[in-house]
């Protein structure tokens, strides 16, 4: 694994545990499972296509590829990789390294994640 991916696969978990306090010390009910939403982009629907299938073999639901048009006119097609999953950085985080490396191995973006918040 190069520096690069390691330094971002660290970002992602920075923001895995920033949103999962922020989502608990708003309120959100921790003791409920919450449907997470992965997302993916790529202007190659091809190769999002290809990442989709290795999503769904991962075991999680996939959605259709929706095409969205950027603020500089470059259309890029998206899916989200949905999974329920309680507010457990150690769960989220597994699944970003496994959707992380999906999104490398086939050359699409991995752009995150979110969910609802859920009232107590």
């Amino acid at each position: 694994m190069n520096s690069q991916h390691t330094s971002e696969l660290a970002e992602w978990h920075a923001f895995n545990q920033e949103t999962i306090e922020a989502l608990i010390e708003d309120g959100s009910d921790a003791s409920k499972a919450h449907t997470i939403e992965y997302h993916f982009a790529s202007a190659d629907f091809e190769l999002l296509e290809k990442a989709a299938v290795d999503a769904f073999k991962a075991g999680f639901e996939v959605g259709d590829a929706e095409e969205f048009e950027l603020e500089d006119g470059e259309e890029v097609f998206c899916f989200d990789a949905v999974v329920e999953r309680m507010l457990d950085v150690d769960l989220v985080n597994q699944d970003t390294d496994k959707l992380f490396a999906i999104a490398e191995k086939h050359g699409v973006d991995y752009d995150g994640w979110g969910t609802f918040f859920i009232e107590k």
